[in-house]
Order: structure tokens, then sequence, then C-alpha cells
């Protein structure tokens, strides 16, 4: 079962606690501490005039320099890297300048400080794992510098000496700082990452809310522009009717006026999704509204039946509303033109919520398409052969589904078994009719 005018607009995947970073934006910090750490080499070498371990420096800045350029040529700078390549990106960062200080006095260089920079970026950029991984090989590496480095580059002939005290003071203020910036800045990042993800919501939820008001419009001028076209089909099918004598012509000119009919109804409930305060039928038990949703189904070569849970207690009573009505409908007659013989309908109710799934022995939603589904345009029906145009435009569920969740349902979409039968599960909380 795919979907015969499928969509609503599912939710938008937010960024939960990762945000990708760019490529380009690591390689740029890159290319930053390469030039930073090729001036600071060549000015101690050849400024200063205090010999160092040239060739072994230059070596291994030439290592960031063949990995940027690597980097940009395979992937382009707009790639955007996992988060496990991303922290192996900033691990190697944090080792190879731990190299460059492991040949230049170690923790004694003051710019050790620069330890601190990969983590800041993985504390802001990445989850949380990534953060405490890069914050232990960090740690690792700095004790590792406290006790294995050449002398700080100085004077020819004059060796410069710290205390012990000293570098162990350096070592404990790097430790402090890359856990503060794991944990605090890190946690700070979090929150902030939340925040614009409530707000991105909030703006998705009344982008939808403007869809639907935008939907109430379309659907009153589409049902106003048909109803004159409608009602000549009608009155030209009665007089072919009048004039045809009995036998198939005359059978096929009934059922467009009965077709025709249905379209009348259907267009009434689109000049209006909500029903008139007042109407002594507005509400009506659960089994009785899923018959009257039903009835226009029958009669098309798929049984559809209904099963209600009967020892839940009292049949719950349920508000009509055209919006209800038409998204119950769409959906069981979706499930109808992909059903092989049957479908049916379960209804369970208790003290909490009540459930309607629509299931039916179709072939299933397409597996690369479950996941999607209620997203407007969205379909798996082929081209036609004829015009080349896609079978449906896919606007079904989306309209059905954003109808059903204006009045508190929740709905799922899944393969009742790996080889199909699809399944469409609707949830709402007896709140949800009960205050009505």
């Amino acid at each position: 079962m795919t979907e015969s005018n499928s969509a609503a607009p599912a939710g938008a995947r937010f960024p939960g606690s990762w945000r990708p970073l760019r490529l380009g934006t690591l390689v740029g910090l890159r290319w930053l501490a390469i030039t930073g750490q090729a001036l600071g080499v060549l000015f101690v070498q050849f400024g200063l005039g205090y010999p160092l371990p040239l060739l072994g420096c230059l070596l291994l800045i030439g290592l960031s320099v063949g990995l940027n350029l690597w980097l940009v040529l395979r992937l382009g700078e707009a790639h955007r890297p996992s988060p496990m390549v991303a922290t192996l990106q900033l691990a190697w960062d944090l080792s190879q300048l731990s190299a460059l200080l492991a040949l230049t006095g170690g923790l004694q260089n003051p710019f050790s400080l620069l330890l601190l920079a990969p983590v800041s970026v993985s504390a802001t950029t990445l989850p949380q794992r990534s953060t405490l991984v890069l914050a232990g090989i960090a740690a690792v590496l700095a004790s590792g510098l406290a006790v294995f480095h050449l002398d700080l580059p100085w004077r020819p002939g004059e060796r410069l000496a710290f205390d012990r005290v000293y570098v162990i003071g350096i070592w404990v203020s790097l430790i402090c700082g890359v856990t503060f910036i794991a944990a605090y800045t890190n946690r700070v990042a979090h929150e902030a990452r939340q925040l614009a993800d409530a707000l991105a919501a909030t703006e998705l939820a009344l982008s939808r809310h403007e869809q639907l008001s935008a939907l109430d419009g379309l659907a009153a001028a589409a049902a106003h522009e048909l109803g004159t076209p409608l009602s000549t089909i009608a009155l030209a099918a009665r007089e072919i009717r009048d004039e045809v004598p009995e036998g198939p012509v005359r059978e096929d000119v009934e059922l467009i006026m009965s077709q025709a009919a249905r379209c009348r109804v259907i267009l009434g409930r689109l000049r209006s999704l909500h029903d008139s305060p007042g109407d002594p039928f507005a509400a009506v038990p659960l089994g009785a509204l899923l018959a009257e949703v039903v009835q226009p189904l029958a009669g098309r070569g798929t049984t559809i039946s209904i099963r209600t849970d009967k020892a839940a207690g009292e049949e719950p009573v349920i508000p009509r509303s055209a919006g209800l009505l038409y998204g119950l409908g769409n959906l069981i007659e979706n499930a109808a033109q992909f059903a092989q013989k049957a479908v049916l309908i379960e209804a369970s109710w208790d003290r909490v919520a009540l459930t309607i799934t629509i299931t039916d022995d179709g072939p299933g939603f397409p597996p690369e398409l479950v996941t999607r589904l209620g997203e407007p345009y969205l379909t798996s029906r082929p081209r036609s052969a004829e015009s080349g145009e896609p079978g449906g435009l896919g606007l079904g569920i989306f309209i059905s589904k954003t109808l059903l969740e204006r009045t508190g349902a929740r709905l799922s979409f899944e393969n009742e078994a790996a080889h199909g039968h699809a399944r469409v599960r609707l949830i709402w909380p007896r709140g949800a009719f009960e205050h009505r």
C-alpha cells in the first residue's frame, strides 16, 4: 500500500544534540593553526635565533597541510562530515599540536594553552560523547608532555629550567580547562541548541497552521467552482437516462449519476470543515461513525470489516466533524485501493486513549517511504505512460494527517509483516473528545 493522494507535513527532522559542521569550517580552522605554527616556528628559529628541531617541526606542519589539501580535493568544502569523522580530525589536531609542543619544550611552551582549542570546538558543535573522548585525549597528551619533551628553545649555550612545581601548575590548569570546557561549555551549547530547536518547532507549527488555513480556503473555493459543472453533468445524465432503454448503457449512466451525487456530498463537506453548532447528530457512537465513513466505499470489490473492542467498556461517543470524517475516509479509501481482498478497521479504548488501526492485506508501504509518510507531494505511484506525469500528487495523506492531528490524533505508519500489509494507527487522548 502506498498513497493514492498522500501526505501531511511530517515532523521535520530537527538537529538533536549535534549540528553538522561543514568541512570548510574545520579546514579553515586548521589553515589558521598551520599559519600560526609556521610563523611561530620560523620566528623563533630565524627572528630570535633560538635553535629548535626545525625539520621535525616543518614536517609536522606539512602533514597538516597535506591533510587539508586531501580533504578539500576528495570531499569538497561543502561536505558535512559525520560526528566520528569530525572527532577524528580534531583528534589529529590535538596530536599534531602535542608533537610540536614535545619538540619545543612541552608544557613549558606558552602555546601549550592551545591544547584547549580542539576541545572547545567539539564542546560547541559535536555530541557530548565526542567531547568527552577529545577531552580524555587532551588530558593524556598533556600528562605526557609534562614528562616527555625536548628543552624549550632558548639562547645558544643557555638552558632555561623551570621548577617542577610550576610545570605541575600548568598541567593542573590545562586539566581544569579541559574539564570545564567538556562539562560546562558543552552543557551551555546543548541548551542553546535545544532552544533553537524549540523555536524551529514553533515556526513549523505556525507554518502548518497557515497551510491548513490556506487549505480550508482552497477547499471552499474548489467546492464552489466545481459545483456548477457537477450540476450540469448530473442534469445531462438524467436526460440521457430518460432517453436510453434498459441495458448496459443505462446502467453506466446511472453509475455516473450516483458518482455525481457522491461528489456533491464531498463538496458539501469541503465547503465547511466544521459542523454547525446545534446539530442533533453532531456526536455519534464510535461504531456508527466508522460505519458512516465506510458506507460510501462498499461494493468496490474489497471487504471492509469493522471490529470494536466491546470488552473495553461503554462505547465512546465521538463528535462528528467534516475534518474527522474526511481524514478517516481518505485513509480507509487508500487502504481499500491497495488491498488485495480485505481491509480491517479495529477500534479499542480505555480511560486514557482511543485507538483506531486500519490494516489492509496489500503489498504494504514501500520501506524507503515509511519514515516520510505524511510529507506533501510524496507518492510512489508510477508515472502515467501517456502523459509522463506522476500517478498522484501525494496530497491525500498530507490532508488527512493534518485534519486528524487537528482533532488531537497521533498517526503512525508501518507494515504489519515483512511481506506487506500496511497499517495506519491513530491514537486520541480521551480528553480530545470529552471536552468538546
